[in-house]
């Protein structure tokens, strides 16, 4: 059998119950209008470097938890202990480059939100505009956003194009929700 050229393809040979296929269906390239969902995807993102995709979904209830659900606020706060805490957790990636970027960058978000009102409205000034302009604005304002990880947030959140194929039902969905909004 020929390799699926993109993740659409790859699903669509899945069960209708496997994790890939429910999160290309329900929330790859959708719009996310929670700040916290939102930085939860780039927790997620951020640790997904180096691994399968499908190994961050088994385990995103972990990271969800470990995490205050996602809460910036919250995140913003931890203190050294709570890196102990993220390094000792089995449930998560226990990588300290991923966790202390996940702390600094939930910081960073609580700056965006004081000045811009939200982490959403600090990624709709920057929209549209191409990957390698997203990729310096990534750079220069959190950790451990290379221009992969840049890249399959933004088109996992609905900011980039590519999510799905043209040929996805998935695609013409959100396209139709496009034209609705």
């Amino acid at each position: 059998m020929e390799k699926p050229k993109s993740y659409c393809e790859y699903v669509a040979t899945l069960p209708e119950d496997s994790l890939d296929r429910i999160y290309h269906d329900t929330q790859y390239g959708f719009p996310v209008p929670s700040d916290d969902e939102l930085f939860g995807r780039l927790v997620l993102e951020i640790n997904q470097a180096g691994l399968s995709w499908t190994t961050i979904l088994k385990k995103q209830e972990n990271f969800r938890r470990a995490y205050s659900n996602f809460q910036i606020a919250k995140v913003a706060l931890y203190s050294k202990a709570d890196v102990t805490r993220l390094m000792n957790d089995p449930g998560i990636i226990r990588n300290r480059l991923k966790i202390e970027a996940a702390l600094y960058n939930a910081q960073k978000i609580v700056t965006l939100q004081e000045i811009f009102g939200s982490f959403k409205n600090w990624l709709d000034k920057h929209h549209p505009q191409a990957h390698k302009d997203w990729v310096k604005a990534f750079k220069t304002t959190f950790k451990f956003t290379g221009g992969e990880i840049t890249k399959e947030f933004l088109m996992s959140t609905g900011y980039l194009s590519g999510a799905h194929i043209k040929s996805c039902r998935i695609y013409a969905q959100l396209q139709e929700k496009a034209l609705t909004d």
